[in-house]
């Protein structure tokens, strides 16, 4: 073999090698998910576990009429586990508003985590109140529900208008009358567009409870960017801005991708051994995304933040762990979405509500681990 053929063989070689392993490296995405929650199963058999319905009836103050206020979709759910009960809170839509129905919130309970009693009537809604330049006609949307140490419950919620989406925030003590609270951003920022704002908690049983850092309770919210608030009271907020007086950002998109066009919260974000771990949502951008998936498909990611300090990341996936696969999940009100909203612990398992096409409601479950392999051991309090 003469000395030219030689090196062209060996270069050859060299060439297969690297090409072999980019192909391993890229085969293998997500190396260390050690802190991720999960991973979740669809429970295929039962869902959609809910959806649209003309059964459910109440008199609208502000139109002055009986409605079927979730007669044309019912998605986005919250939840949270009440004396050994699933609470759900869900969002609703009528057929009348303008803004593709006006949205509202309803409560549904389940004692096995897949079969839930819907209340007849909305327990949160627009009225005539100090909120009604907001939530009409819009509606009251897409709801995130924590509990405090002492028993508050307190919830996040988009007020749409029609023009502009607002985070706002009210409370309970039994999760059917709720108090407004106004706007988390205040009047400072009363025109900026908010909306899914994820208070961080950690588990004490089967109770996701406020989480302080620092002295502080954190929120992470925004729909194209994520941002942060704090708050001593989980009542009043003060969004995180950086040195030049700008909203700070936390993260964003990524192109190539799932997560290319946007990044949304999901479920609160979990304070655990490893550090907080937020399950957020995202779109694939219709260039430069996701080849693998079908131009703005929403799908769910996970990104890990320090315990320390909620404003470094960590780690973050590279592949997405909930797609739309199912006919419910692909075709709806919004095509090719599963958009995450409530985590619970409940009888030794995460139960993952989300919405599916913005129409209907399903369910993901895992076993809760001991700490170790692929599920986080929840923080104590």
């Amino acid at each position: 073999m003469t000395k030219n053929k030689m090196m062209l063989r060996m270069s050859l070689l060299c060439l297969l090698f690297l090409t072999i392993a980019i192909q391993c490296s890229d085969s293998d995405e997500d190396p260390d998910i050690s802190w991720m929650i999960g991973p979740f199963e669809k429970l295929d058999a039962e869902n959609p576990i809910m959806g649209p319905t003309d059964t459910l009836q109440f008199h609208c103050p502000i139109l002055d009429s009986v409605i079927g206020w979730s007669e044309k979709d019912l998605f986005n759910p919250a939840a949270i586990v009440r004396n050994d009960t699933i609470m759900m809170i869900f969002r609703a839509e009528d057929v009348i508003g303008k803004h593709h129905g006006t949205s509202r919130l309803g409560l549904a309970k389940s004692s096995d985590g897949y079969t839930f009693k819907a209340l007849d009537e909305p327990i949160l809604f627009p009225e005539h109140d100090s909120m009604f330049m907001y939530e009409w006609e819009g509606g009251i949307e897409d709801p995130r529900v924590v509990e405090r140490e002492d028993g508050l419950y307190v919830m996040t919620y988009t007020a749409y208008d029609g023009d502009r989406a607002r985070l706002c925030v009210a409370s309970s003590s039994d999760l059917k009358q709720w108090t407004k609270h106004g706007l988390v951003l205040g009047p400072t920022h009363e025109d900026t567009w908010s909306k899914a704002g994820a208070i961080v908690c950690a588990m004490k049983g089967d109770r996701l409870i406020a989480k302080k850092i620092q002295d502080k309770y954190w929120l992470y919210w925004g729909d194209k960017h994520i941002y942060a608030c704090t708050s001593s009271d989980l009542i009043h907020w003060e969004p995180v801005v950086s040195k030049d007086g700008k909203l700070h950002i936390v993260f964003g998109p990524r192109k190539g991708y799932f997560d290319s066009d946007l990044v949304e919260p999901g479920p609160s974000p979990l304070y655990t051994d490893k550090g907080i771990v937020l399950m957020y949502n995202s779109r694939n951008a219709q260039v430069l995304g996701d080849p693998d998936l079908p131009p703005f498909t929403y799908s769910a990611g996970q990104i890990l933040f320090s315990a320390n300090n909620p404003l470094e990341v960590l780690d973050r996936t590279n592949t997405n762990f909930l797609r739309p696969e199912k006919s419910y999940e692909i075709s709806g009100q919004i095509d090719q979405v599963v958009f995450i909203q409530g985590l619970v612990a409940h009888h030794g398992k995460w139960w993952l509500y989300y919405g599916t096409a913005d129409s209907k409601i399903a369910v993901a479950s895992s076993i809760i681990s001991d700490g170790k392999g692929n599920d986080p051991e929840p923080s104590a309090l």
